[in-house]
């Protein structure tokens, strides 16, 4: 039996270079060690421990004793298939929600990625469902036991998506009882539709914090709003397509959630001369967002107290009427076709949210060389993603490649960076300097360079100790 660490140990398997892959080891003893999350890498990112192309599990998992997942977002779960397949057989520990959420995430991702045979499918499920250990809310867990060590667990809301949550670790050290290390996972904007803003936790040692907009400071929500309404305004007066490639789930809700507001408030009223609110056809292409958003019905008790009283009013924020989903490849087919030939108002949004393949590369490449339409960004494009360059090179009618083919862009490209789903610089600031006892230590991952360095000087001016993982 090895002997406890003096301090535990951290090993960042992702979102230590960028901001996808999130993997995190926590070890408290040679073989005894935790996984945060277990994230597929996306666009440019790379790591030692694979890729976007080499997804495999490439670090021993003979000490980890179980894997705490944060949240479902594909960056944050998108290994666990390969997890499960090097062996990995301990408990799987997240929120309620999330436990509804996630088989739905894997499934997803094992028939895109690795195999469409249902039989494969339905074992990696199997297998997922027998090692899912649902938790709620602001209550310790007893993980997996280590003598003299006491390992507690508590997941915390995070506010980011349905299930999201920030982690707590509590544990013995042989030089102090109760030692506590926060993971911050992915932390929510204040005011996010659906979801109670995050409360810092009272205390902790060390904290593991994500920095995706460090260095950034984010629209309030009234604004944000606001911001939404005008574009809409203008870019429908062309009649074209309003295109968000967004993701399956969180973005494509909250959206919805954010459209339905504003078309309530101003049913009756014009667009322009021949095109109502109240008309106007709000269309969610993607099989995968339609079943999020079921289930996102289905979980209404997590709802926050806005989204609850509209229910009372007799409102359906996710299933109002203007709303179609697309579900067949023929269907969707069509529509492109469609709406690339007629020039017919319509909001769409499709998966995936920074455009790496799904169902909205064959509207980019439709409606990209036709300025009536538009392409409306509302979420983090990492490096090296279609994403990132349409964001970069369409605002001055350049180009990009898509499948081997070059497109010149002359919709118009439209970025909403304040209408963000996880926290800015100010939120993350405040989720650390507002802990009642601060901690020792804070670990910043999960964010490009400029980002974390931003939030680094931040910490550091108030006196806060903080470094940047590696």
């Amino acid at each position: 039996m090895s002997t406890l660490y003096i301090k535990p140990e951290f090993v960042h398997h992702g979102a230590v270079d960028g901001v996808t892959g999130s993997c995190h080891e926590y070890r408290i003893s040679d073989d005894y060690g935790l996984l945060i999350d277990c994230g597929l890498f996306q666009g440019a990112e790379v790591s030692d421990s694979g890729s976007a192309t080499t997804p495999q599990i490439q670090f021993a998992i003979s000490h980890i004793q179980a894997l705490i997942v944060t949240h479902v977002h594909i960056d944050h779960v998108g290994r666990l298939p390969y997890l499960l397949a090097a062996g990995f057989n301990g408990p799987v520990y997240c929120t309620q929600a999330s436990a509804v959420l996630l088989p739905l995430v894997i499934e997803d991702a094992v028939k895109m990625g690795i195999s469409r045979d249902e039989k494969l499918v339905r074992a990696v499920l199997n297998k997922l469902r027998r090692q899912l250990v649902p938790c709620v809310f602001n209550r310790w867990i007893a993980l997996p036991a280590l003598l003299g060590a006491k390992p507690m667990l508590r997941f915390q809301p995070a506010g980011h998506i349905l299930g999201s949550a920030y982690v707590e670790l509590r544990h013995n050290t042989p030089t102090k009882a109760g030692y506590k290390t926060v993971f911050s996972g992915d932390l929510g904007a204040p005011y996010a539709p659906l979801l109670p803003a995050p409360k810092p936790p009272y205390a902790a040692d060390e904290v593991v914090i994500e920095s995706t907009y460090g260095d950034r400071v984010h629209d309030n929500r009234r604004e944000r709003i606001k911001r939404l309404e005008q574009v809409l305004l203008h870019a429908l007066q062309d009649n074209g397509t309003v295109l968000f490639p967004a993701f399956s789930i969180g973005r494509t809700q909250e959206l919805l959630y954010e459209l339905e507001a504003i078309v309530h408030r101003l049913r009756g009223q014009h667009i322009h001369r021949t095109l109502r609110w109240d008309q106007l056809q709000i269309i969610v292409d993607s099989p995968l967002a339609a079943r999020f958003t079921e289930t996102y019905n289905a979980l209404q008790p997590f709802w926050d107290n806005e989204a609850k009283s509209r229910l009372k009013q007799g409102r359906h924020p996710l299933s109002f009427s203007q709303l179609h989903t697309v579900d067949s490849h023929a269907q969707h087919t069509d529509l492109v076709q469609f709406l690339a030939r007629t020039r017919q108002p319509a909001i769409v949004i499709a998966a995936s949210g920074m455009c790496e393949g799904g169902r909205v590369v064959n509207y980019l490449k439709a409606l990209l060389g036709d300025r009536a339409h538009q392409v409306v960004f509302v979420g983090y494009q990492a490096r090296g993603t279609l994403g990132a360059a349409i964001q970069r090179y369409g605002p001055g009618n350049g180009y990009v490649d898509i499948d081997g083919e070059r497109m010149s862009i002359a919709a118009e490209i439209i970025t909403l960076s304040g209408y963000s789903a996880q926290a800015d610089k100010t939120g993350l600031f405040n989720f650390v300097a507002r802990m009642q006892r601060k901690p020792k230590q804070v670990r910043i991952v999960h964010g490009d360079k400029d980002a974390k360095q931003a939030l680094q000087a931040a910490f550091l001016s108030a006196g806060i100790n903080a470094m940047i993982a590696s």
